[in-house]
């Protein structure tokens, strides 16, 4: 599995989850890597011998110093992301702008100021939601945010055409990660629980953070040369249901 071989790829969010996965699929591809994340410790965790870049990906002035020292990239998986849930009324505005912050003025922040980085015939992967598709209740903020992830995906991809830059977008599902179980046990989620979860899935489970990776790794390489602009769902047929 060459696909990425010789590649730079950023990777946000990778000191876990779907990111943290993802990064160690693309170095086993024959990527070469920069980790991006808040906590060093976490990205050592990920691959010690990788590029590290402790960051909070919505501190412009942090990424603006980071993206002038950054190398050239081949592609970048922008998988950084936060939920929390709740309706429009009982959502907090510090909660809403959390949202905002992390899940889609980071991405844009770094489409912004590493754009320019891009080599040409390289492609951005943004991660949004099946939820940024459809609505349902108590997503106000999230739901939101993640559209918003979207239509970024689709603006970059006519923008950055004329050089050869491809950018794509992933909407998940449900994906059974380190977050969604601590949500789920502390019962801050109105879903409930992993079985009950599971269980509205035509599959009958949960994806994998390493099912997303792998789709990421198709998009990030040549393989997929003529797709973009396009936002890929992976939510084991749970939109085909509404």
């Amino acid at each position: 599995m060459s696909g990425l071989q010789g590649k730079k790829i950023l990777v946000t969010g990778a000191g876990s989850g779907i990111g943290r996965a993802a990064a160690r699929m693309f170095r086993d591809r024959g990527a070469e890597l920069v980790l991006v994340g808040r906590r060093l410790s976490a990205l050592q965790e990920t691959l010690p011998d990788a590029e590290h870049a402790p960051l909070d990906h919505a501190d412009e002035a942090a990424v603006a110093a980071f993206a002038r020292a950054c190398a050239p990239l081949d592609g970048m998986f922008l998988a950084a992301g936060e939920i929390r849930t709740g309706s429009v009324e009982s959502t907090p505005v510090p909660d809403f702008d959390a949202m905002i912050r992390t899940n889609l003025r980071g991405p844009w922040l770094m489409a912004h100021h590493l754009g320019p980085k891009l080599t040409q015939g390289s492609c951005v992967v943004l991660v949004g939601s099946n939820i940024g598709l459809r609505a349902i209740p108590d997503s106000a903020a999230y739901s939101v945010a993640k559209a918003g992830v979207h239509m970024l995906a689709k603006v970059l991809a006519l923008e950055w055409a004329p050089r050869g830059i491809r950018c794509n977008a992933l909407a998940p599902g449900p994906v059974h990660t380190a977050m969604v179980e601590a949500r789920l046990r502390a019962s801050v989620d109105p879903i409930g629980d992993l079985a009950k979860l599971a269980a509205v899935n035509p599959l009958g489970r949960l994806g994998t953070e390493t099912e997303i990776g792998a789709l990421a790794a198709h998009l990030l390489s040549d393989e997929s040369a003529w797709t973009t602009g396009s936002v890929i769902t992976i939510d084991g047929g749970a939109d085909a249901v509404y």
